[in-house]
C-alpha cells in the first residue's frame, strides 16, 4: 500500500469509518501494513524505590528480600504469577549447600551458603516442603547432600516472606524498557493489565536470567547458545522405591539419597542409574535422564528432557517452536514410565513448568568475569560476597580438594552503569566456570550479595563502585553469609 493511501485510510477512520468494517472496495494483503509504526508519546504513572530488582526467580526472591531487610524500598518485577523461577520450575535439588566433602577423605564437612537462601530452607522444613540437606549415599563425587523441595509451597513460602519483609512484588507485570542518564540507570518502564507504567529508583538488580534489564539500559552482553533447554515433567502416581529397585536391577544405581519424603525421614528422595535397554534408547530420542528427586510419596517431581534450540534461546519464534517439541517429549517421557517402569503402570503428568527453563540467555559483561581457572583452582577475591562449592562437571570437574571459590563483588557490577548489578545466570562467560555459577544455590548466593549492595548503595545515595567494600562485607556477615577465611 502506498503511504498516501494509508494516511487516507487512518483519516477516514477517525472521522468515524468504524475500525471493525472494511472500507468498500479494499481487499486487504500483507503488504497492505506498513513495516513500522511509530507509538505516540505519553505520559506514564510513575511512582519511586530504593531499589528495582527485575525478575523474581532462583536469585531474584533473594535479593528482593536482602534490600528490603537492610531497610530499602524494595520493588521486585516478576513476569509470572508466582516466584521461584527455576528452583519452582526445574523443579530437581538445590546444588548446593555444601562444598564436596565426601570425594575428598579428610577434608571437612561445611555448609558454605547460608544467610536468606538457608532462612527459605527452614521456613520449607516447617511446612514439610524439603527433604532437608540430606546427605548422597551413591554419587558422592557429584555432590555431597540432595537438597530437594516442593516446588508449589516454595512459591506460597517465599512470597510470604516477601510480603512479610514489606517487598513490593509486581507478579503477572513485563519489564519493557530502562530509563538512563548518562551511566546511571534511573528508572524502568513495566507493563500490566493495569497498565504501562515508570518507575524510578536509586539501585537497581537484574535477575531475569536472560538479562534484559541490562540490556534495555545499554549493557554490554553476548548471547552464547550453548546450552540445551529443558522441561521438567511431574509424574504422579508411582512408586519411587519400585524405581530405585528398576535402577538397581538395569545397571546399577549413580546417585542416591535418603532424607524426609512425606513427612518421614530416611526414605529415597534422589535415585538415578541405568536405565534397561528399551527404556535407554527411547530415553535419549528425547533428551529425558532417569535422575529424579521428590519430597512426597507415588510422586516423582522432576524428570527432566533437553532440548538443543535451533536458533536463540531470545527469540520468540524459535522458542515457541522448541515450547511445543519439548512437550511433545515429555509426553512420550509419562508414556516410557508406564510402559518399562515398574509401579508406574497408571502414571499421569502431574507438572509442568509454564515455559522452557534455560539455563543460560545472555552473558551480561561486568567488570570481572569468572574464570574455569577461578573454579576449579577454589580461587579467592579481596572482594568476595560469597563462597561456593558445587561444580555441575562433577566428577569430571572438582574444585581443588573439596574447597570453595569466591564470588568476587565486581563480578555482578554490569560494566559501563554505575547503579546496576547482576545475579545469576547472566554472569561467568567460560562455560565451564558457568556451570558451577549458574546452579540454583549460587544463584541464592549472589542474590543475598546483590541485593545487600543495592540496599547499602541506595541508602548512601551512592553508586555500586562507591560502597565501600568494608561495609558490605560486614552487613553480609551479620546476614548470615560464610565467608572462607
Amino acid at each position: 500500500m502506498k503511504r498516501r493511501e494509508f494516511h487516507r485510510r487512518m483519516l477516514m477512520l477517525g472521522a468515524g469509518v468504524p475500525a471493525g468494517l472494511a472500507l468498500a472496495g479494499d481487499e486487504k494483503s500483507d503488504s497492505d501494513f506498513p513495516e513500522h509504526f511509530n507509538e505516540a508519546p505519553r505520559k506514564l504513572p510513575a511512582r519511586s524505590f530504593d531499589v528495582v530488582v527485575a525478575g523474581g526467580g532462583t536469585a531474584g526472591v533473594v535479593a528482593a528480600l536482602a534490600a528490603a531487610r537492610n531497610g530499602a524500598r524494595t520493588m521486585l518485577v516478576e513476569t509470572k504469577g508466582y516466584t521461584g523461577g527455576t528452583v519452582t520450575e526445574g523443579g530437581t535439588a538445590l546444588h548446593s549447600f555444601y562444598n564436596l566433602w565426601t570425594a575428598f577423605p579428610g577434608v571437612e564437612k561445611r555448609q558454605v551458603v547460608r544467610g536468606i537462601p538457608e532462612v527459605i530452607i527452614d521456613r520449607l522444613l516447617k511446612v514439610g516442603a524439603c527433604t532437608g540437606h540430606a546427605e548422597m549415599k551413591k554419587g558422592l563425587d557429584f555432590d555431597s547432600v540432595c537438597t530437594a523441595i516442593d516446588t508449589e509451597l516454595y512459591k506460597l513460602t517465599t512470597m510470604e516472606m516477601l510480603a512479610e519483609a514489606g517487598v513490593l512484588t509486581c507478579v503477572n507485570t513485563m519489564l519493557t524498557g530502562a530509563i538512563r542518564d548518562g551511566f546511571r540507570l534511573i528508572g524502568v518502564i513495566i507493563n500490566s493489565r493495569s497498565g504501562r507504567e515508570a518507575v524510578f529508583a536509586e539501585c537497581f538488580v537484574d535477575c531475569t536470567a536472560y538479562g534484559d534489564l541490562a540490556a534495555y539500559a545499554g549493557a554490554e552482553y553476548t548471547e552464547p547458545n550453548d546450552y540445551a533447554c529443558c522441561n521438567s515433567v511431574g509424574i504422579g502416581n508411582v512408586d519411587i522405591d519400585r524405581y530405585k529397585t528398576y535402577l538397581e536391577e538395569s545397571g546399577g544405581l549413580s546417585q542416591l539419597a535418603f532424607g524426609i519424603r512425606s513427612g518421614e525421614d530416611g526414605k529415597v528422595v534422589r535415585v538415578q542409574g541405568g536405565l534397561g535397554p528399551g527404556f535407554r534408547e527411547e530415553a535419549r530420542k528425547i533428551g529425558m535422564s532417569s535422575v529424579t528427586t521428590t519430597v512426597h510419596d507415588n510422586y516423582l517431581m522432576f524428570i527432566k528432557c533437553n532440548y538443543k534450540v535451533p536458533g536463540n534461546v531470545n527469540n520468540r519464534d524459535d522458542m515457541a517452536t522448541a515450547e511445543l517439541e519439548v512437550r511433545r517429549r515429555m509426553a512420550r517421557a509419562v508414556e516410557l514410565f508406564r510402559k518399562y517402569v515398574p509401579g508406574c503402570e497408571k502414571a499421569f503428568m502431574a507438572r509442568t513448568s509454564p515455559t522452557l527453563c534455560i539455563r543460560r540467555g545472555r552473558f551480561i559483561t561486568c567488570d570481572y568475569d569468572i574464570t574455569h581457572e577461578d573454579v576449579i583452582e577454589g580461587r579467592h577475591f579481596d572482594d568476595d560476597v560469597a563462597a561456593y562449592g558445587f561444580h555441575d562437571y562433577a566428577p569430571r570437574l572438582k574444585i581443588k580438594d573439596g574447597g570453595t571459590y569466591g564470588i568476587p563483588y565486581r563480578a555482578q557490577r554490569v560494566k559501563g552503569i554505575d547503579n546496576l548489578m547482576c545475579a545469576g545466570m547472566m554472569i561467568t562467560s567460560d562455560k565451564r566456570a558457568h556451570m558451577s555459577t549458574r546452579n540454583t544455590v549460587s544463584c541464592m548466593a549472589q542474590g543475598q550479595a546483590a541485593g545487600t549492595a543495592a540496599a547499602l548503595c541506595a541508602g548512601r545515595s551512592c553508586g555500586t563502585r562507591d560502597l565501600p567494600y568494608k561495609l558490605l562485607r560486614e552487613t553480609l556477615e551479620d546476614d548470615g553469609v560464610y565467608f572462607e577465611g
